[in-house]
């Protein structure tokens, strides 16, 4: 069996487990393990890749805007194309949803980056909508897609370029105390770490189940998504994304094509996610229902794992049972777009330090995000 040694082992290569190595190999040796053949394989690789400052939780939302500057102004070298590239959204309300709209809009931290539309103001926007679905709008202009291939990419070059090593097909079958530290093996090696972070995505209480760490209620959600085709000559790349704003379904540009999801919730263990049939025709029969567009063919379908904690909150810090064992799990569908401001803020932790002052600013409250709150606000309900 080979052996190693690291001041950090990061456990998953997706992009919460890219960042944050990438950040950590600045000062430190660090080893990175992905259990399948490629990193990004389930949850980052199978992304709807928005950027949004007015998306998710509150928490989700803060983030987000400590995110922009990265998106937009990447560090020299970093990807070789544009991350981003603009992408309105478009927040649309039924008849019976305006309640919804309303409250969503006069959030203080949403309503400065979105403006109302009428119905004749939404379809403009995105023609296909029908006259007889939507009754109001908002939009968020400030959004964008992101190249999640090359945002990826990026940190994994840059953990290289700090001497940092990624291992592939190295599933972590044990976690041991070993001393001051932690034992971590694969099939063929162990590598002896001072910290561990923990960035398995829907995997994560599997991990700290091996590691004999108290478990965070990690809860993995298949969603669906497909590719359907839209007529050849009509022009949609410019279209917003579309997001109902009881999140039933949304849809956006992709190629030519449309990217459509049922927005679908359906817990479930870990595990490679795959599309069912009866997801994807309610994703259909709801599409349909707001647009005008006759679904007649499904390109290509997919599911992915979106995995949450009971409040919804991603989860960074130490664990409070297991010093030297690094919580970076539960970012939901949001991973791709908190990644930079997740990344920093997980490499300040992992090395004692204060969070980032600018995150703070943004409104990251790093109390609620760490690992202990889950813990305490079990044992108060429990309490009661």
């Amino acid at each position: 069996m080979n052996t190693d040694t690291a001041d950090v082992v990061v456990i998953g290569a997706g992009i919460a487990g890219a960042s944050a190595a990438a950040a950590l190999a600045q000062s430190r040796k660090v080893i990175v393990l992905e259990r399948e053949a490629f990193p990004g394989m389930h949850s980052t690789g199978r992304s709807a890749a928005l950027f949004s400052e007015i998306y998710g939780s509150e928490q989700i939302r803060a983030l987000s805007r400590a995110s922009r500057e990265f998106f937009y102004s990447p560090p020299q070298g970093f990807a070789d194309t544009p991350i981003v590239r603009p992408r309105a959204v478009l927040h649309i309300a039924a008849a019976g949803q305006t309640a919804q709209l309303d409250a969503f809009v006069a959030l203080p931290d949403v309503a400065p980056a979105i403006r109302l539309l009428t119905a004749e103001e939404a379809r403009a926007e995105c023609p296909i909508l029908r006259e007889d679905y939507v009754v109001a709008a908002a939009m968020e202009t400030a959004s964008a897609d992101v190249d999640v291939d090359a945002l990826h990419r990026g940190w994994l070059r840059q953990l290289k370029s700090r001497n940092g090593r990624l291992i592939v097909d190295a599933e972590v079958v044990r976690i041991t105390r070993s001393g001051a530290g932690w034992r971590v093996e694969t099939r063929d090696r162990q590598i002896e770490t001072k910290v561990v972070v923990n960035a398995a995505g829907a995997w994560a209480d599997t991990i700290a189940k091996l590691a004999q760490v108290k478990t965070i209620g990690l809860q993995p959600f298949r969603r669906t998504a497909m590719v359907i085709d839209v007529p050849s000559e009509m022009e949609n790349d410019l279209w917003p994304m579309v997001i109902d704003i009881d999140e039933q379904f949304y849809f956006r540009p992709d190629a030519g094509a449309l990217f459509l999801s049922p927005a679908d919730e359906t817990p479930t263990d870990p595990c490679d996610a795959q599309p069912e049939e009866l997801d994807i025709a309610i994703a259909i029969d709801r599409f349909q229902a707001a647009a005008t567009l006759d679904v007649r063919r499904v390109r290509r379908s997919w599911a992915g794992l979106r995995s949450f904690v009971a409040d919804r909150n991603p989860v960074v810090g130490y664990a409070p049972d297991a010093p030297g064992f690094f919580w970076l799990a539960g970012q939901g569908g949001y991973g791709i777009q908190t990644a930079p401001a997740m990344g920093r803020l997980a490499c300040a932790l992992v090395k004692g330090e204060r969070a980032p002052d600018d995150l703070a600013r943004f409104g990251v409250n790093v109390d609620e995000l760490r690992p202990d709150r889950l813990h305490e606000n079990v044992e108060a309900a429990d309490a009661d």
